[in-house]
């Protein structure tokens, strides 16, 4: 597997994929090889003694990475490629668009070529535009060297069949069951309690639209917090932008990346959870929040729409007083929120398990190195 960050890590949804799916294929018997990218992480993991090179049966190389923004993913992912093209491979497994540049390689030396689209990264907005070329390449490739394609949505499965005439294959992404968790660890952190903060949780990038979230909130008529969680992904501009929103109000809380105790404690205890974005794959945030059994609100994207499946809330993406008046609305009826925690979490474990896209996935690897 290629075009992850490195595993096992919550940096991403990518990474989250990454780390659970390897593991369940390694559980039925595939020999499993992750190529790591050699960044800061890996850096103070060598540092600290905590370096792995095995992850609950899947074997990690670490790649040789240019650490700098716009050249890390290139780098790690074209070394990763080649590297992988020389070793007794079957099957080249393919994370995202832009590590697919050079998917020629190994399908020119007899490998099969598969390809996971986690979102059409050649939209967003953090990408000059010599990275989204480079990405849209990346897509081409795809399109034209991959044996498969896996999509994460409905709407990306007609984005290719729309612009390529290429059939894809829809496998969400999973889950496991959650344990619910009482707050401890966030209270004594943030100061939060049960059900007296509406959460947001996600990379801080501007197709987020955690900006409207917070516009929406600072007109609010409620006692409840907001809570957002996550860090910058070469975004910092943005991150700055998203604090001066907030000004000096003490009840809007920037927690930075959170993960372990701290995050399922964030998820088990939010009133609401809110996912605003312009644009998705299949975001994993959304489906961890069901699988806490949140209330959940997000934007009417067909990503997120589809993973709600009626349980949740939408509101018109962008439009920042339809998004207040849903949060009012669900502050003032308490009794409305809890309905939509029960259907959440029916929903989510009834749909999304990481065994039945691990058994999908499988699937789609067995008939291609039978054929």
């Amino acid at each position: 597997m290629i075009g992850h960050k490195f595993i096992p890590s919550r940096d991403g949804g990518v990474e989250v994929v990454v780390s659970n799916l390897a593991p369940h294929l390694a559980e039925l018997g595939y020999d499993v090889t992750c190529f790591n990218r050699t960044n800061k992480q890996f850096k103070k993991l060598r540092k600290d003694g905590g370096l792995k090179r095995e992850y609950r049966g899947v074997h990690l190389v670490w790649t040789p990475t240019v650490d700098r923004r716009g050249l890390a993913a290139m780098t790690s992912s074209v070394i990763a490629t080649v590297m992988a093209s020389f070793r007794r491979f079957d099957l080249i497994h393919f994370h995202t668009e832009g590590p697919c540049v050079l998917c020629w390689l190994p399908r020119l030396l007899g490998k099969k070529v598969v390809v996971t689209v986690h979102g059409l990264d050649h939209m967003r907005q953090k990408w000059g535009r010599f990275a989204s070329a480079y990405i849209l390449l990346g897509e081409r490739m795809a399109v034209r060297h991959a044996n498969s394609i896996i999509v994460l949505s409905k709407g990306v499965q007609a984005y290719f069949r729309e612009k390529y005439g290429r059939e894809t294959v829809l496998i969400p992404n999973g889950i496991d069951p959650a344990e619910i968790r009482p707050a401890s660890e966030i209270t004594k952190q943030f100061g939060l309690s049960s059900r007296d903060y509406i959460l947001f949780l996600g990379r801080l990038v501007p197709e987020k639209g955690i900006h409207y979230l917070i516009e929406a909130y600072r007109k609010l008529s409620t006692d409840k917090k907001l809570v957002i969680v996550g860090g910058t992904s070469d975004t910092d501009e943005y991150v700055k932008r998203l604090h001066e929103m907030a000004g000096d109000d003490p009840s809007v809380i920037f927690t930075g990346f959170q993960q372990g105790l701290v995050l399922e404690e964030l998820y088990s205890n939010a009133y609401l959870y809110v996912l605003p974005s312009d644009l998705e794959g299949m975001p994993l945030t959304l489906l961890e929040a069901m699988n806490y059994g949140c209330c959940c609100v997000t934007s009417d994207i067909g990503e997120c729409a589809d993973v709600m499946d009626g349980c949740g809330i939408t509101f018109p993406r962008g439009n920042t007083e339809a998004l207040r008046e849903t949060l009012q609305d669900l502050c003032d009826h308490p009794e409305k929120a809890e309905a939509h925690r029960f259907e959440s979490r029916k929903t989510v474990t009834s749909k999304y398990t990481w065994q039945e896209i691990t058994a999908q996935t499988h699937e789609l690897y067995r008939k291609l190195l039978t054929h």
